[in-house]
């Protein structure tokens, strides 16, 4: 990954990770892009200061590959920053074991017995389309939590189901059994624990849900628009579930979390 070959080059240079999250401002930036992606404006707000100080240290993170920028569909004025999750579990490991060789992060084990068995956590995924990303991403959740998270996904102006997602499903050894899509509408008087957009349009339409959920934002390329050739499309597709499956994986904690809250 570049961000681990990034990361790799500064911790070479006795550049620590450790040591670049020690300033204040710094640590409340990746916090609040620990679950969701966010706009400068945004962490400005969230960290109360000033948008010039906090461009000034998202460049230092992500000069260091911890994070990323993406420049969003909705509003080509806009970027988005996110965390490059597993380039920034490698450099924590590797300043770890400049500390002491037989230091490691602990890596969660997900089973059925994990999560509660009185309630499902339920979570819904949403894009424009509902024809791709939001599928990958129902999937890959429901796969990799055993089915003890009750996920659904829809989208803003639905369209069949790419037939690239049930083949890179099979390639990742997902099932991809019951997809389908679904208007948004459909699930306006449902609860959910989290709602999850996974494109910026649709993040910008997103009705109000009942109950309160926790609303994620995951900045992420339309797989089908760069689906111009059949080798194209298995790329974009790859890329689109890779990191859906990095997300996904680092999402699992915080919904054990809530489901034991």
């Amino acid at each position: 990954m570049s961000g681990r070959t990034n990361l790799g080059r500064v911790v070479g240079e006795q550049n620590h990770v450790m040591k670049l999250l020690a300033h204040d401002l710094r640590w409340r930036l990746v916090e609040e892009l620990v679950l969701t992606d966010r706009r400068v404006h945004e962490l400005g707000e969230k960290a109360n200061q000033a948008q010039n100080l906090v461009s000034y240290h998202l460049a230092k993170l992500r000069r260091a590959g911890v994070v990323r920028e993406r420049r969003s569909s909705a509003d080509a004025r806009d970027v988005y920053y996110s965390l490059d999750l597993d380039g920034l579990r490698f450099a924590l490991e590797q300043s770890i074991k400049v500390i002491h060789p037989g230091l490691k992060l602990a890596e969660l084990q997900i089973t059925r017995d994990t999560f509660a068995p009185n309630r499902p956590t339920r979570v819904l995924f949403l894009c424009t389309h509902n024809s791709a990303r939001s599928q990958l991403a129902e999937a890959i959740l429901r796969h990799q939590a055993s089915g003890m998270v009750d996920v659904a996904s829809g989208g803003s102006d639905p369209q069949e189901v790419h037939p690239f997602v049930f083949r890179t499903l099979r390639e990742l050894g997902v099932g991809g059994e019951g997809l389908r899509s679904k208007d948004l509408s459909i699930f306006a008087d449902e609860t959910f624990d989290y709602v999850i957009t996974l494109c910026d349009i649709v993040r910008e339409v997103s009705p109000t849900f009942p109950g309160e959920p926790e609303h994620l934002h995951w900045s992420l390329a339309d797989p089908v628009a760069a689906a111009r050739s059949p080798r194209a499309a298995e790329v974009a597709f790859g890329q689109a579930a890779d990191e859906l499956t990095t997300r996904i994986h680092y999402l699992l904690p915080a919904l054990i979390k809530r489901a034991e809250a």
